[in-house]
């Protein structure tokens, strides 16, 4: 009996290849659906139509094609059983060995601002999941394809096997499943989204479409057993940075990374380089400047006790100088955009310094997921751009031109900083950042004591507004010269009062970076 291979695909990417490679390498006879079949005797393959081998004609302008027992019945019968064979012989249904299928573009269809509700209906594929879910179901004699990106490694099979080993089969099956589960959550997130007569848009459910990644070492601690999951379809992100040097990527590691590369993608656009130094999560030393090293340099410079251990996030290419300065300090983690061959070999004297390269900064997330007991909260990144235009200014001294410069940069380092968050900047380069206290007079001590005589002239940035004027009057002491908060405590009036006495501007921005 001929070796059957079903193909009936919308994504027809490499489909002629497979489709010849079967019939004349490995003498399989083809069933194909309306545009496969098209495509295939368009390229001069011998190919039978689906209706043709059902007997049974496409209906519903196509909408009903492969659904049929003598296509489900040729994929799922196990010949191996006693039944099955019986019945399948007694219908003559010849057994599929190969499925190659792909579903409509649903994703693509519905991403278009202009798809009506019609439309993306008549992109719901009926018969393609079926299909998939028949063949991965009974992966123990059948092969799932649904990626042309899986093509060659399934004739690379047949040429070293005669036939795909098991493993292969069952790793497509899992791939398959992974795919239909893709595809039914998108429907059902657009469906949300839609309006039908009485009926209004709702929330869409939380679908977190993920798959493992590698398995961590730990968690946050070594008790802790840790997966790192990674987004279905291409590499992107973290997954798909690449690694130049260095260890695995620990669970600390990806989340500090994660806070290095928010941080960074503030400042991405700025026409200086900007370095930014993490530990814990927190900038413990960010800086402006014209040069790479520089900036490395100046931002060290806030805290160099703190970088011990850090994470360093570059907005520019990384040189050889910046890279001869990073081995002078013990760091986990370095990402930059880019890393010129020279200063990735200075680097390799650390050789347990992770560099990552990571093109894009500003490819993050648009929602965050925090679990709690018996469910997940779920909110929209704090991505609102800084727009100086829409500030106030409620005291009688009115900031310098650079005071506006020095304190835009620190209301930008502050929305990283977890709260109550301090920060005092000067010359573009933090000086000391109070991060995570019980109280907001706290956090402004710990920031002023480490910036010490540095403070003379400096600004300070609050993520919460003052509800008292203290903390105002004891930056002012401080040498603080500007402050910058949200404003919209019902006591603004004390903290706008303490600033007039001392003679310093401040601006309420009109919106707070509390960050937990």
């Amino acid at each position: 009996m001929a070796r059957l291979a079903l193909l009936s695909v919308s994504d027809k990417t490499g489909i002629v290849d497979l489709a010849r490679s079967l019939v004349e390498r490995y003498g399989f006879q083809l069933v194909s659906s309306g545009g496969t079949a098209k495509a295939l005797q368009a390229a001069g393959i011998a190919v039978t139509k689906v209706s043709e081998h059902t007997g049974a004609p496409e209906i519903l302008g196509g909408r009903v094609k492969t659904l049929h027992p003598r296509i489900h019945g040729g994929i799922l019968g196990r010949p191996t059983l006693d039944s099955d064979r019986a019945d399948l012989e007694a219908q003559s249904i010849p057994p599929i060995e190969l499925v190659a299928c792909n579903l409509y573009p649903f994703e693509q269809t519905v991403a278009e601002p202009e798809t009506t509700l019609t439309e993306a209906i008549e992109q719901i594929d009926i018969g393609g999941p079926t299909l998939v879910r028949a063949a991965a179901k009974n992966f123990d004699r059948v092969t799932i394809l649904t990626d042309p990106s899986q093509y060659e490694p399934y004739l690379a099979e047949l040429e070293t096997h005669g036939s795909p080993s098991l493993d292969f089969r069952f790793s497509c099956a899992r791939a398959a499943f992974d795919r239909v589960l893709s595809y039914d959550c998108a429907i059902s997130a657009y469906l949300a989204g839609q309006s039908v007569g009485e009926t209004p848009a709702r929330e869409p459910p939380l679908l977190i479409r993920a798959i493992p990644h590698q398995t961590l070492r730990y968690g946050e601690n070594p008790q802790q057993q840790a997966l790192w999951y990674r987004e279905m379809g291409e590499l992107t992100g973290w997954a798909g940075a690449q690694k130049l040097q260095g260890k695995d990527l620990s669970y600390n590691n990806l989340v500090d990374l994660e806070a290095a590369r928010a941080i960074a993608a503030e400042f991405a656009d700025d026409p200086q380089v900007c370095v930014a130094i993490l530990k814990h999560t927190n900038p413990c030393g960010m800086a402006l400047a014209d040069t790479v090293e520089e900036a490395y340099r100046s931002a060290l410079a806030g805290d160099p006790v703190s970088a011990f251990g850090g994470i360093v996030a570059i907005t520019r290419p990384l040189d050889a100088p910046t890279a001869r300065a990073l081995t002078e300090t013990f760091l986990e983690c370095v990402i930059a955009p880019a890393c010129g061959a020279e200063a990735a070999e200075i680097l390799q004297a650390k050789q347990n310094l992770r560099l990552l390269v990571l093109p894009n900064f500003q490819a993050g997330p648009q929602q965050t997921v925090k679990a709690i007991a018996g469910g997940y909260l779920v909110q929209q990144a704090d991505s609102t751009p800084t727009n100086p235009d829409s500030w106030t200014i409620p005291t009688e001294v009115q900031p310098t031109a650079a005071q506006l410069r020095d304190l835009t940069f620190a209301w930008k380092v502050c929305k990283f900083v977890k709260s109550n968050a301090i920060v005092v900047a000067k010359d573009g380069r933090t000086l000391g950042i109070g991060a995570g206290q019980m109280n907001r007079v706290g956090a402004a001590k710990i920031a002023l004591e480490q910036a010490g005589d540095r403070a003379q002239g400096a600004v300070l940035a609050s993520d919460g507004f003052f509800p008292f004027g203290d903390s105002v009057t004891h930056a002012a002491a401080a040498g603080i010269a500007a402050v910058i908060q949200p404003g919209g405590s019902i006591r603004d009036r004390e903290s706008i009062d303490a600033a007039n006495v001392a003679g310093i501007p401040m601006i309420c921005t009109g919106i707070r970076h509390f960050l937990h």
